[in-house]
């Protein structure tokens, strides 16, 4: 048997679901000879009646029905596979709305939307930074990144990075201090992130096999991560941080590590999609140019 014609069986399934020829060929925009005789056409290729044309309706044959089923997924196969060929070779362009947290948002987000943009005149970006869970489909967002541990959702997220957490403090409050083992914190003023789900608990573990529960008394608690490091810097009291954050503070002496020795969990940084089949090519690109700049981060 030759190789069958996607047409042929484009046109039979629009036979089989209009249930005539004539509705047929209206709703692809063609005559209903054209139709009739690539169902024709396709029953001699395969050897084998498809339809039962009445006077009133046409309706599928045994083998037909078999047939309508699978070319039903055929079709829908191939319109995918031309839309995803169609999307790597389209250009970015239109606007790209982006959620992010606002400390990765301010440190890393913000300056990879001014590169994207130079990269893609193309392009408009409407980054919203909030640490509050944005839905994305109310808000119509192109993609979200997530830093942290992700709950169970419908979305679709990849993991492009990981960061470490720290404990941390300004110089002048950590020389007021002893801390040699976690319990030795929890009578310390600790400034707590209201944006965690359990910001004061704190769980650390050493060589893999030490591992202590920690829970600590806020002497503040502050809802956005920034004005945490602020805090902190300042002299607030002890706090842990993500390490793309305080990195800056950390080798400028502004801030020092506590218990180095000790670790705290890693989490992950992630692209969040609202549920579909294919990305536009302005999506793409973006998460592409954040992956390598993940991937420079991590072996700096």
């Amino acid at each position: 048997m030759e190789a069958i014609n996607l047409n042929r069986l484009a046109y039979f399934v629009a036979v089989v679901d209009a249930g005539s020829f004539t509705r047929a060929a209206e709703r692809l925009g063609i005559t209903k000879t054209v139709v009739s005789q690539q169902v024709a056409r396709l029953e001699a290729d395969l050897r084998t009646s498809l339809l039962l044309r009445t006077t009133r309706r046409v309706e599928p044959t045994e083998a037909g029905r078999l047939l309508h089923a699978r070319a039903v997924i055929i079709l829908r196969d191939a319109e995918d596979a031309f839309g995803a060929v169609a999307e790597v070779t389209a250009s970015p362009i239109g606007t790209l709305r982006v959620a992010a947290p606002n400390d990765f948002g301010t440190s890393m987000i913000a300056p990879l939307v001014a590169k994207f943009c130079r990269t893609y005149p193309a392009c408009t970006v409407d980054l919203v930074l909030s640490d509050a869970r944005i839905d994305l489909i109310t808000h119509h967002i192109d993609v979200s990144i997530r830093v942290g541990w992700l709950d169970d959702s419908s979305q679709q997220a990849r993991r492009i990075g990981t960061f470490r957490q720290l404990l941390v403090a300004a110089p002048d409050f950590a020389r007021t201090i002893t801390a040699k083992v976690p319990e030795d914190l929890a009578p310390q003023p600790f400034i707590a992130n209201g944006a965690l789900r359990e910001p004061l608990v704190l769980q650390f573990s050493r060589a893999d096999v030490d591992r202590r529960t920690i829970r600590m008394r806020p002497a503040m608690t502050i809802n956005t991560t920034p004005a945490v490091l602020a805090a902190t810097i300042a002299g607030g009291g002890l706090s842990v941080l993500p390490d793309f954050l305080v990195g800056e503070s950390l080798e400028s002496g502004a801030l020092v590590q506590l218990l180095p020795d000790w670790s705290l969990p890693s989490g992950g940084i992630h692209v969040v999609y609202p549920a579909a089949r294919f990305r536009p090519p302005k999506v793409t690109a973006f998460v592409d140019l954040l992956s390598s700049a993940m991937v420079r981060a991590d072996g700096a």
